[in-house]
């Protein structure tokens, strides 16, 4: 099977869980799941403040600058040398604001009512389902893994994207546990972050097909001195 049509495999399935799981939030009007309420209740006797310190430091992380700045690093590092860097780096914050795009209009369609705000230990606002910093943390990480190994398929690359995919996944957990989402939410932040990548890598494939098959120009003759 082709990389291609992995990838395609991988979407569909995606999709058909996301689906899935958004139609189980829909006609339940934002009633928790199964097993959303177990999760949700733990946290509230788990809460002490070296942990609530650590889940809002992490949770931080996954909004803001520092998502969209690590998706221009992954374009540049992907991009390589020269110019095309920068229209690589153009590429994938592109990806991570249409990512975002797509994430509202799912939000304000499916308009899912957070937790109690009497269990939150942070702040939040708008809707609940799918969770924004999970969805978004999740796209960052996933084009900076791509990138990475773009670049390099040594252990060292192979350790800083189990690295990206953890920081991704402590992001998502954090929700959890500072109690401005159901579980479900956070899954399908992390649904809908993979099926967008996939989405994003089978578009842009042939681009990456071109710029490999592309020749190298040759340097110009030194000027006569």
């Amino acid at each position: 099977m082709t990389k291609a049509r992995r990838t395609g495999t991988a979407a569909c399935v995606l999709l058909l869980l996301l689906a899935l799981l958004t139609a189980l939030v829909a006609v339940r009007h934002g009633a928790s799941l199964p097993g959303d309420l177990a999760l949700h209740r733990w946290p509230l006797q788990h809460r002490p403040p070296v942990a609530l310190a650590t889940a809002r430091a992490v949770t931080a992380t996954g909004t803001g600058a520092l998502p969209y700045v690590l998706a221009v690093v992954a374009g540049l590092v992907a991009g390589g040398p020269g110019a095309r860097r920068w229209y690589t780096a153009a590429g994938a914050l592109a990806v991570l604001a249409l990512g975002q795009a797509l994430r509202y209009g799912l939000m304000a369609a499916v308009a899912r009512p957070r937790p109690a705000a009497l269990d939150w230990a942070t702040t939040a606002s708008g809707h609940s389902f799918p969770s924004g910093h999970t969805t978004t943390s999740a796209i960052a990480a996933g084009l900076l893994a791509w990138a990475v190994l773009t670049r390099s398929r040594t252990s060292a690359a192979r350790m800083t994207v189990a690295l990206l995919l953890l920081w991704a996944a402590a992001v998502g957990l954090s929700r959890i546990y500072l109690g401005v989402h159901w579980a479900s939410d956070v899954l399908g932040g992390w649904l809908l972050a993979s099926l967008w990548l996939c989405l994003a890598a089978l578009a842009t494939a042939p681009l990456m097909r071109a710029r490999t098959t592309e020749p190298e120009r040759p340097e110009p003759p030194a000027r006569p001195g």
